[in-house]
């Protein structure tokens, strides 16, 4: 199975990763042709090592349906999904791997296993999740956050889910990414709580809790995107228009609107769980070979930028 790689926003990340040697990538449950077509194409793109972690009667089943030959790839016995994921997790701890990569599993399954106590993959920061979006009426990659972990997040799990996203940005080239904070109104107000956070991030960053970014908000989603529409109402902002990031206010929001882009406009997306140990490939079970390798080469970007913060 080959994919169709054309010459896009994405195809940009992967060429900046023409340079890098593959990350070894351990690969959760990649029992769905999908999900196995992606790892396997990515390797052959030179972004991962797969160790595949599954039933290896299933594993190969799927490969044998879907034409994929594995001789060359390492299979880790697992004996169901949850199996799976505790045991990617455990590859991850024991070193010899350094990327997660979902695969046909359940994202809780795979979830539960990093955030466990005992085990898991925790740091001190909140762990969030990224849409890398490829959108093809805006001009550069834009980042959504976050649209599948945290529900409603307080103002504490938004500075960390703003910082993750900013080092995400960093980490693919942009070096001072610029953060849309957005909220239904572009006025503080104290009836939508979504306004007053955003305020207190970006005088948060002012005092240097956020680091590596510029901030503006509130935002209203036509003043962060539409230069036009912001000077139709007097915003003044370094952001709007040209934002790298747009935090949502809170989990529906962040998910209505990427999908909307991805439905209405045409996105391609990838998937990114940030703020764990190591870059963590979260796709849908539904997504695309091309939006699994997208998010191959985002996490070998990442993977290499917290390399050289060590």
């Amino acid at each position: 199975m080959k994919v169709e790689i054309g010459t896009g926003k994405y195809e940009q990340l992967l060429e900046k990763c023409k340079s890098l040697a593959p990350i070894p990538t351990a690969v959760a449950h990649p029992c769905e042709p999908s999900a196995l077509a992606g790892a396997v194409e990515a390797s052959e793109l030179g972004l991962i090592v797969p160790i595949l972690v599954g039933p290896p009667d299933k594993i190969m089943a799927t490969a044998n349906a879907a034409g994929i030959d594995l001789k060359r790839f390492q299979i880790v016995d697992a004996a169901h999904s949850h199996a799976s994921a505790a045991r990617a997790v455990d590859l991850i701890r024991e070193g010899a791997a350094q990327i997660l990569m979902k695969g046909s599993l359940h994202t809780d399954e795979l979830m539960s296993a990093i955030v466990a106590r005992d085990g898991g993959l925790r740091t001190a920061r909140r762990i969030s999740h990224a849409f890398i979006m490829d959108v093809p009426t805006y001009h550069k990659v834009l980042i959504v956050t976050d649209g599948a972990i945290n529900i409603a997040p307080s103002l504490e799990d938004k500075v960390d889910i703003c910082q993750n996203a900013i080092n995400l940005a960093i980490a693919l080239g942009c070096e001072r990414p610029k953060v849309a904070i957005l909220a239904a109104v572009e006025t503080v107000t104290s009836k939508m709580p979504a306004t007053i956070d955003a305020a207190a991030l970006c005088k948060m960053a002012e005092r240097g809790q956020i680091t590596g970014g510029v901030l503006d908000g509130p935002l209203a989603f036509d003043n962060a995107i539409s230069k036009q529409a912001a000077a139709t109402k007097g915003i003044r902002s370094d952001v709007a228009g040209d934002p790298d990031i747009l935090l949502a206010p809170d989990l529906e929001a962040g998910n209505i609107l990427a999908k909307q882009l991805s439905f209405l406009a045409k996105a391609d997306s990838a998937g990114m769980v940030l703020g764990a140990r190591v870059p963590v490939i979260l796709t849908s079970r539904a997504d695309s070979v091309r939006s699994r390798i997208a998010s191959c080469a985002v996490a070998m970007l990442v993977a290499y930028a917290c390399q050289a913060r060590k």
